[in-house]
């Protein structure tokens, strides 16, 4: 361990997460057409070294520093005398100077004008910025769906990739402020790694097409197993006919947004009841409303397994309410009791502020009987 590396481990700096370097878009066959301006320029500096040395016997290092100043066309002058001789050699010099960098600056400009050199550097750069990212969302297709979705979990500062193959991606980014995003084809590997899946919290599809959320959702799925990953991604897609809905679940998606039911659903419920219009975005959705609501899993080991609710005692102590309990069978129980009993694996929709609902998450997830709870 070097000195750097111990004041770092003494200072407790970790290091900025990079991408892996096979992932990175390679620049240098980008610039193989540098490489004959680059090898005259070195050819002509020997040349023009070996002729002053020759002709006029100067130094070598005064040699060399005229061919510098003349190659360049500086101008600073003769740092010695010069004989005819020289002097048309350095009128040669001057010329093949002017020659090889017009040259390059030839090249140069048309590199830049195919684009390729500054879209490498550019995805370079987002790379590592996507590799700082952890417990992101990975954003497959832009389209209406997309633009919502990235509203809403920049709102809720919740960091988020979108992968989408078409090029106008850039102008959309830039449009609807996209601070990370690739163009690629969301199923490959490839695009998965860039978009470093390893650290993602869970992925969304919103591709209109069936057959490229199935794709997704397959190879995500697969992500997983070659890649040994501790826990499973949260998948969230979408489609159209409840026949569709079903076959994504089986294949497996976590949960599957149809927007026709979801439309039909909302307009039912404002035909129904107009005065309880915008009731969740007015209580749950705002982002200056501290209210929140949250499913935390009761895991095994947990010591409220086979406690009542009331023997929590949760609303005393985090100032958060169950509203609902999902039993490992699925089967939802709303507005449970004080009596009834917390299973093994079940989940608890818990009510409150974001801070308090951490809280009880925290209490429930334990192995042994909080303190907090034998004093109430």
């Amino acid at each position: 361990m070097n000195l750097l590396e111990r004041i770092r481990k003494f200072l407790h700096w970790e290091k900025a997460p990079t991408p892996d370097v096979k992932l990175l878009p390679e620049i240098y066959p980008h610039l193989k057409a540098f490489r004959l301006p680059l090898i005259l320029t070195v050819l002509t500096m020997m040349v023009g070294t070996i002729g002053y040395v020759i002709i006029d016997g100067f130094t070598l290092m005064d040699a060399i520093y005229q061919t510098g100043i003349t190659f360049t066309t500086v101008g600073f002058g003769e740092i010695a005398e010069v004989s005819d001789a020289g002097r048309i050699f350095t009128i040669t010099l001057i010329i093949a100077g002017f020659a090889i960098f017009s040259s390059a600056i030839g090249i140069l400009v048309a590199e830049l004008n195919r684009g390729n050199i500054v879209s490498i550097l550019k995805e370079r750069r987002m790379l590592y910025q996507i590799a700082r990212l952890k417990k992101h969302f990975v954003v497959c297709h832009h389209n209406d769906y997309t633009i919502e979705v990235t509203k809403q979990l920049r709102t809720n500062h919740i960091p988020f990739v979108v992968i989408d193959p078409r090029p106008e991606i850039h102008e959309w980014a830039i449009e609807h402020r996209y601070s990370t995003y690739l163009q690629a084809e969301p199923h490959t590997e490839l695009a998965m790694l860039k978009a470093h899946l390893a650290s993602a919290k869970g992925l969304i599809t919103l591709s209109s097409s069936i057959s490229d959320n199935i794709a997704l959702i397959a190879s995500v799925r697969l992500f997983e197993k070659e890649h040994s990953l501790p826990s499973a991604y949260f998948v969230i897609s979408t489609a159209e006919s409840p026949g569709d809905v079903e076959k994504l679940k089986k294949l497996g998606s976590d949960s599957v947004i149809s927007p026709t039911r979801l439309t039909a659903q909302r307009v039912s419920a404002m035909a129904a009841r107009p005065d309880m219009e915008n009731l969740l975005e007015e209580f749950l959705y705002k982002s200056d409303n501290p209210l929140d609501m949250e499913e935390v899993f009761i895991p095994k080991y947990s010591w409220a397994v086979l406690k009542k609710l009331k023997e929590t005692h949760l609303r005393d102590i985090t100032n958060t309410s169950i509203i609902g309990v999902t039993k490992k069978d699925g089967k939802f129980l709303s507005m449970p009791k004080g009596d009834v009993l917390i299973t093994s694996e079940c989940k608890l929709l818990v009510i409150g502020t974001q801070s308090n609902i951490q809280i009880a998450k925290g209490i429930l997830t334990q192995r042994n009987r909080p303190k907090e709870t034998r004093f109430v």
